[in-house]
């Protein structure tokens, strides 16, 4: 069997994005900023996924939407867009567990004087809102809480976060590229300013990503250019890709509903499968999390020497060699493996925090896949423990 459990990491296309895609870049392959009608007719293309995605999240004005190449530009956006227009550094606020995509552009800006807060979380990796309040200072100029963590699953509560920010007028973006299309997200009633998605996260294609800039807020460009994306994002835009991205969004706004509880029900089965298994503790909040997503860390009850050799790393290997795909969080620089910064943020030891591993599901997986992915994974950590199988 063949089973990919990675959905966090990429989505598969849909079939009906390929198409439209393909028929775009073979007939709608215009310049959108050309005045002519190749051009207008990829203008039109562009329109109407602005519609499609702010119908997904809600918002009333698609001019709110700025297309980037995907989440990660989205972010930088979000966070240089609002940190350029200072002259002097000021402070920002950002949660221990958030994507590099936002971790690392405020560690840069924090080399330059900056002062940055990282509010802490606990076990299950919920940000406290009276942190958040504690935090708060008088030079305060951006708060940036990820929506759904990528490698826990935690779901953070943003409508009380950003509550806070609107009360002490301080702009409040977050990263919702694992939660747009899988959970519903009503920018006009949360009081949200910049929110950033990602299409390959919701089964369109590679190399798109927006950022909502709620109306009446400014953000700076980071590219400088022809001013295309109301002058907010220079560069020919992608039209084919952005297409596609329009049309996954309003695929995913339609099905969200009950594919989100469909897919809740496969998570809480495969915990539920796993829970008998001494080898693995599962890590994030179980009750405020991604629909999607399970993950654990490789535990050895018995505290046997030979186990600390194991990680997150070598379990995806293996499950790997069984035709299933799964992901791990710690990191690999050149050759070394790094503790994951997210897991040790949330209380966890440097070594526990090299054995944790992520299951992320989609659109394609079955019950079966589910009981089959479980009997593996329990194989395998049989197999590379065998002093505790016979042990137990």
């Amino acid at each position: 069997m063949q089973i990919y459990l990675d959905y966090s990491a990429t989505t598969p296309p849909r079939s009906e994005v390929v198409a439209y895609v393909n028929t775009l870049l073979t007939e709608q392959w215009g310049n959108p900023s050309s005045l002519h009608q190749w051009g207008q007719r990829a203008a039109m293309v562009i329109e109407m996924a602005r519609v499609q995605v702010a119908s997904l999240i809600n918002a009333s004005n698609p001019e709110s939407i700025l297309f980037t190449s995907g989440g990660t530009e989205a972010d930088n956006l979000a966070i240089f867009g609002i940190t350029r227009q200072y002259s002097t550094p000021q402070h920002l606020i950002i949660s221990s567990l958030e994507h590099p995509a936002i971790s690392e552009p405020v560690r840069g800006l924090e080399a330059q004087g900056w002062e940055i807060t990282r509010l802490p979380v606990d076990r299950q990796g919920r940000t406290n809102p009276l942190d958040l309040k504690a935090a708060i200072r008088s030079n305060t100029v951006l708060i940036s809480i990820i929506y759904g963590q990528s490698e826990v699953g935690t779901v953070q509560p943003i409508e009380e976060l950003a509550n806070i920010a609107q009360d002490h007028n301080i702009l409040f973006h977050t990263d919702a590229v694992q939660t747009a299309g899988r959970l519903p997200i009503d920018v006009q009633r949360l009081p949200i300013d910049l929110l950033s998605i990602s299409a390959h996260k919701i089964y369109g294609i590679q190399g798109a990503g927006a950022l909502y800039v709620r109306p009446g807020v400014n953000i700076d460009p980071i590219l400088l250019g022809g001013g295309q994306e109301s002058k907010k994002r220079s560069g020919t835009q992608a039209v084919a890709v952005i297409g596609g991205f329009g049309l996954a969004a309003q695929l995913a706004a339609k099905e969200m509903a009950t594919e989100s509880d469909r897919l809740m029900g496969l998570r809480d089965r495969l915990f539920d499968l796993m829970a008998d298994c001494p080898y693995v503790i599962p890590t994030g909040d179980r009750l405020y999390r991604l629909p999607h997503h399970v993950s654990f860390i490789v535990h050895d009850p018995f505290g046997t020497m030979e186990t600390e050799k194991i990680t997150g790393k070598m379990i995806v290997r293996q499950m790997n060699l069984a035709g299933i795909a799964i992901s791990a969080g710690s990191a690999c620089h050149s050759g070394k493996l790094s503790p994951s910064p997210i897991l040790l943020a949330m209380g966890y030891s440097p070594q526990e925090a090299l054995k944790g591993i992520r299951l992320t599901l989609g659109r394609h997986t079955t019950r079966e896949d589910i009981d089959w992915t479980a009997m593996v994974l329990k194989q395998v950590l049989n197999r590379l423990m065998p002093q505790l199988a016979i042990a137990r």
